[in-house]
C-alpha cells in the first residue's frame, strides 16, 4: 500500500462517467506536475480506461471510482478489489453521494468495500456529506458521524484511509460552504474519536477555479476531490499546483 505520509496534498480527479482515449491522450498531453512538490495527484476514470491509463502514464497515481462487495461469485458486471489490484489501482473512491442515492448504497455495505480495499493494499477514499434538507435541520454533524462511524470498519485507519467531505447540496451546483464552515465542519470529523486527528480530510462539491485558493489554504483541508474541473485540464492544472 502507498505511504500517504509521503505526501503533503491530496488531488482526487473523479471524472464519473466522462472521458475516452482521446480525451486521455489530450489530458496526458497537457497535464503538469511540479517534480518539487509533494502532492499526489490521483486521476479516477472510467473503469474500463484505468490499465490503459496507467500504461500510458508513470508519474500519476490511478484510483477507481466504485467497488464491488463481493471478492468473487456469480455477481455479473461486478468488479472486486482484486481485480482492481490487477490492473494497478493504488485507491478506490467509496460512498459518494451519487452512488448512494442511484444505486442504494448503505454505510454497512460500504464497511465490507472498504475493508476489502485495506486487505489488497489499495486505499480507500470514503465520501461523507449532508444533504440540503439535513443541513437545514442542523444534522450535519451527526450525519456525518454516522457516515464516519457505521461505514468505517475496524482494518481503517489514518495510514490506509483518506476522507472526503463532500456535501451533497454543493455537488455541480456552484455552490460552496463558507470557509470558516468548512474548517468547523473538518474540525468536528476529527473530534469525533481520537483515532481521527490525523486522517487526512479533502474537501469535494463544486471545488472550482475560482474558490480553490480559499478552500485548500484551510488549515484542516488536505486537498480536493474534484468532479467537473479535472476535467477542464487547464483549471486542473492550476489547482494541484497550489
Amino acid at each position: 500500500m502507498i505511504d500517504l505520509n509521503e505526501f503533503s496534498s491530496f488531488f482526487v480527479a473523479n471524472w464519473k462517467l466522462n472521458g475516452d482515449f482521446k480525451f486521455i491522450n489530450d489530458f496526458l498531453s497537457k497535464i503538469e506536475i511540479k517534480s518539487k512538490n509533494k502532492n499526489c495527484v490521483i486521476i479516477c476514470p472510467p473503469s474500463v480506461y484505468l490499465n490503459y491509463f496507467l500504461k500510458k502514464n508513470k508519474l500519476y497515481h490511478i484510483g477507481a471510482q466504485d467497488v464491488s462487495m463481493y471478492e468473487k461469485g456469480s455477481y455479473t458486471g461486478e468488479i472486486s478489489t482484486k481485480n482492481l489490484k490487477d490492473v494497478g489501482a493504488e485507491f478506490c473512491i467509496v460512498g459518494h453521494s451519487e452512488r448512494r442515492q442511484y444505486f442504494n448504497e448503505t454505510d454497512e455495505k460500504i464497511k465490507i468495500k472498504i475493508s476489502n480495499l485495506i486487505n489488497n493494499k489499495i486505499v480507500p477514499i470514503l465520501c461523507i456529506g449532508e444533504t440540503q434538507m439535513e443541513r437545514e435541520l442542523n444534522l450535519t454533524n451527526k450525519i456525518l458521524k454516522n457516515q464516519i462511524i457505521n461505514g468505517l470498519p475496524k482494518n481503517s485507519n489514518h495510514t490506509n484511509t483518506i476522507l472526503a467531505y463532500e456535501p451533497i447540496w454543493a455537488i455541480g451546483s456552484g455552490s460552496t460552504p463558507s470557509v470558516d464552515e468548512i474548517e468547523s465542519i473538518h474540525t468536528f470529523i476529527r473530534s469525533i474519536e481520537d483515532k481521527f486527528k490525523n486522517f487526512i480530510i479533502l474537501y469535494g462539491g463544486s471545488l472550482n477555479i475560482q474558490n480553490y485558493k480559499s478552500i485548500l489554504n484551510i488549515n484542516n483541508v488536505n486537498g480536493g476531490l474534484i468532479g467537473g474541473s479535472s476535467l477542464k485540464i487547464d483549471d486542473f492544472n492550476k489547482i494541484m499546483s497550489i
